[in-house]
């Protein structure tokens, strides 16, 4: 059991799961499981996005844009939502955020319809991912101060900057799921308000290294590795803007 916080900074936490799939899109999976979700999530809406694609071929690499398509499900509060696209199905909490105790439920049971409705063949990529918002207004902030994770400017250069990015991919399971871990600067919401972004992003990089029936098994691991890593990129100075629970 990891640390409880009042005032929690998490934003956002999400768990998206792409399949390999055992049979081409169906058009109608998306109906079928707001049929089944409805009573929770019945706010729909579609989102259409565009990404960058590549494809092998003969003379080279081909990049391409490529269109996708997403059926959103949403609490009547926005407070969570479940997103479904082809061979996709990510749910999301928002703030406030719960327990894992009652998120991790709330995943497996839309996962579980999913896999009835859409019969995968496998799991192609599985992420557990949590942003984390904390904002400060002290002038200037020493970030050594509350974070042991921080980007580093060698001593021969200004030690002042203003927006920054830092990012590793730390390797777990000989390989298998890798911790994506990234603090940067963000654009505040209220002036002279400095707001940073601790984002901790668990995956299974490998496609079908775990069977469907371990997919509990493998969040609940994810969840652990985040919670530590959080826990390890924050000082106890940063703990006591959160309200720690005892």
């Amino acid at each position: 059991m990891g640390r409880k916080y009042s005032n929690s900074p998490i934003v956002e936490a999400l768990c998206e799961v792409q399949f390999i799939p055992s049979q081409p899109w169906d058009m109608t999976i998306p109906g079928l499981l707001y049929e089944r979700i409805n009573n929770e999530f019945p706010v729909k809406q579609q989102q259409m996005g565009f990404g960058i694609g590549f494809q092998p071929k003969e003379s080279g690499i081909e990049q391409r844009v490529e269109m996708s398509q997403r059926m959103q499900f949403f609490r009547p509060d926005k407070s969570a939502l479940v997103q479904v696209g082809p061979d996709l199905l990510t749910v999301n909490h928002l703030t406030p955020y719960p327990t894992w105790e009652l998120f991790k439920p709330l995943i497996l049971k839309n996962l579980e319809i999913y896999q009835a409705i859409a019969k995968p063949k496998g799991f192609k990529r599985i992420g557990l991912r949590y942003i984390n918002k904390i904002e400060f207004d002290e002038h200037p902030l020493e970030l050594t101060d509350y974070f042991n994770y921080y980007p580093f400017i060698p001593t021969n250069l200004p030690q002042m900057h203003e927006t920054f990015q830092v990012r590793v991919e730390i390797p777990y399971e000989g390989g298998r799921d890798r911790l994506l871990l990234t603090f940067t600067s963000a654009i505040p919401e209220k002036p002279d308000v400095l707001s940073l972004l601790l984002d901790l992003d668990y995956i299974m990089a490998i496609p079908e290294r775990i069977a469907l029936n371990q997919v509990s098994d493998w969040i609940e691991k994810a969840h652990t590795t985040v919670e530590n890593a959080f826990e390890a990129c924050i000082t106890d100075k940063c703990r006591s803007r959160f309200g720690e629970e005892k």
